[in-house]
């Protein structure tokens, strides 16, 4: 086991690598400026450590900003219905490519373009909300990072339900207007079947709407709570956290929410993740054709349990699981 200390070393050693890293990692012809269009669906201060890792991902790379880089910041502010009009506009900037994040801004990318590249940082569940044509070869003008959304939240449902073997009912905190939704809310219900657990959805399409999801939660009598991934709940992480914690509500999320006060975390490194992106980057300026890219889809899981947490709760987590943790906070 590590602690949480481990991952916020890793934050701030990417700030550290600014002074260490060389600044022409990366053979540019002299004088060329390349230009990014950076689409987010959510605020800049909610993603500013994931903005951070693609930045010093692109620097190691000799992409530095102010030398031979410029990029175009655009935020949607977690209202998804903005995103095709600011997608159009780094469009009409001419950008050479465009980054986005998550499902609902990496669609609003593709339908602004199908000529200017785009990278998504992190994706979920790409072929089946028609991002891609396949992993392998994903044609067209895209590529990036995707992972498995629908069996990474039912798995959640299941460390939820190991950790409190008495539920019997339990809720996912989802944001409908996230294309991806759909599909991860069904292999939840699948897997409460096999838990033998009721699970019901739960909408959120902003922050407003929190604290009437929680009272409707407590109403309903809800032992437990899936958050999903989404661009606006992880801007929202710490938010979502102390409505779980002041109405005595177990649940478990993203890495961020954990970090946030959260019970359980079960993911992927997104910081890494989003570093990574760099290299899609890197190799589109230097000719290779987004379609011919493979979709990289990450193969380490990392369970994250906050004890300090479960000790405000009162809840006993199981030495089974706590042995399976990689992070536990105290």
């Amino acid at each position: 086991m590590t602690s949480v200390m481990d991952r916020r070393a890793f934050i701030s050693g990417l700030t550290l690598g600014l002074l260490a890293v060389p600044l022409a990692a990366a053979a540019q012809p002299a004088g060329q400026v390349y230009r990014i269009g950076f689409l987010g669906a959510a605020s800049p201060s909610g993603y500013a450590p994931l903005v951070e890792a693609l930045r010093l991902g692109l620097r190691d790379l000799g992409y530095v900003e102010g030398k031979n880089l410029a990029i175009e910041y655009r935020w949607a502010e977690g209202k998804y219905d903005r995103l095709p009009d600011l997608a159009a506009e780094l469009v009409r900037q001419k950008v050479d490519l465009i980054v986005t994040h998550g499902t609902p801004g990496s669609l609003a990318a593709k339908q602004a373009t199908r000529t200017i590249p785009i990278v998504m940082a992190l994706s979920g569940d790409a072929v089946a909300t028609g991002l891609v044509a396949s992993i392998a070869r994903p044609g067209g003008n895209l590529t990036g990072s995707n992972f498995f959304f629908p069996e990474l939240n039912a798995k959640r449902l299941e460390l939820l339900k190991e950790a409190l073997p008495r539920a019997s009912r339990m809720a996912g905190l989802a944001n409908p207007d996230n294309p991806a939704t759909a599909g991860a809310l069904k292999a939840m219900d699948q897997m409460a079947k096999s838990l033998t657990v009721d699970f019901q959805a739960v909408e959120v399409r902003g922050p407003d709407e929190f604290r009437g999801a929680f009272s409707a939660m407590v109403k309903g009598r809800v032992d437990g709570i899936v958050v999903l991934d989404d661009g606006m709940m992880i801007a929202n992480a710490r938010q979502v956290a102390d409505l779980a914690a002041k109405n005595q509500l177990p649940a478990i999320g993203f890495m961020e929410y954990a970090d946030a006060g959260g019970l359980m975390a079960y993911a992927v490194n997104f910081p890494e993740i989003w570093r990574r992106a760099a290299t899609f980057v890197d190799k589109i300026f230097k000719g290779a054709k987004p379609g011919d890219l493979p979709v990289e889809q990450p193969t380490k899981f990392e369970l994250v349990v906050n004890l300090k947490t479960a000790k405000a709760l009162g809840l006993t987590i199981p030495p089974s699981l706590l042995r399976r943790a990689d992070q536990v906070i105290e």
